[in-house]
């Protein structure tokens, strides 16, 4: 039984990758898939962890990591997240709070203090080539920003736990679209770095202590298609 609930979600990960490589692409009318059509694959739109199952959440696109957190919101206003008291009504596409207590390490050197990471996750829609300068433009600008604002918060466990020193807690932000000539000037101005495949950009922003990571739809398909395809291949599922 479990061998085919694994063989069951191998499919469901192959399925949702064909579905993102069919959603980047341009359609019959000449135009892409909306924002919407990409974050409801990711997760769907206006929930939290609670309210969907696991299965229906596929932050692994992005990162194998992002499966495990102890809380996530998806396209809410920050002031409906228990794990802030900000008053803030902008809302991040995607935005996830993992904590790790009880560090061995840490135990044993008694600091006993709590480490966080804070993600958050920017879409825009397929080929949108509109990037500027300032907050309302610049996607790059606007996942730094909701990292900041949610500092600002008094960022708290989803149990309502404080996390002390929340202004030291390292972001990470992935900004998910197609790398036009717009954004590919925020990402110079940003003075990103190019991957070896010249399909995304990163860098470490030093002042918001956040890592930067802009990726390409075609690097987030051909990465998920790499990492899974040892398991497709066992289940003679077609990768290409």
């Amino acid at each position: 039984i479990k061998k085919s609930d694994l063989a069951n979600y191998i499919s469901h990960r192959k399925v949702i990758i064909d579905l993102l490589e069919e959603a980047i692409r341009r359609g019959e009318d000449g135009f892409y898939a909306r924002e919407d059509v990409i974050h409801s694959l990711i997760m769907p739109m206006k929930t939290e962890s609670g309210e969907i199952p696991q299965d229906n959440c596929n932050l692994w696109l992005i990162d194998e990591r992002l499966a495990f957190h102890d809380y996530l919101a998806s396209d809410k206003p920050i002031s409906t997240m228990p794990i802030t008291e900000s008053s803030e009504s902008k809302r991040p596409d995607l935005v996830s709070l993992n904590v790790f207590y009880d560090n061995p390490i840490l135990v044993s050197e008694g600091k006993g203090l709590p480490l966080a990471s804070i993600i958050v996750v920017e879409l825009k829609r397929p080929m949108r080539n509109d990037a500027g300068h300032g907050g309302e433009k610049d996607p790059i600008v606007q996942a730094l920003d909701y990292v900041n604002r949610i500092r600002q918060g008094k960022v708290q466990t989803s149990s309502g736990r404080p996390i002390p020193e929340s202004d030291n807690i390292p972001g990470f932000c992935y900004v998910l679209c197609d790398l036009t000539t717009t954004i590919k000037d925020r990402c110079k101005l940003h003075d990103a770095i190019l991957t070896n495949d010249g399909l995304g950009y990163f860098f470490h922003h030093k002042n918001y202590n956040t890592y930067v990571e802009v990726i390409s739809f075609d690097r987030l398909v051909n990465a998920a298609k790499e990492r899974n395809r040892a398991f497709f291949d066992k289940l003679s599922l077609p990768t290409q």
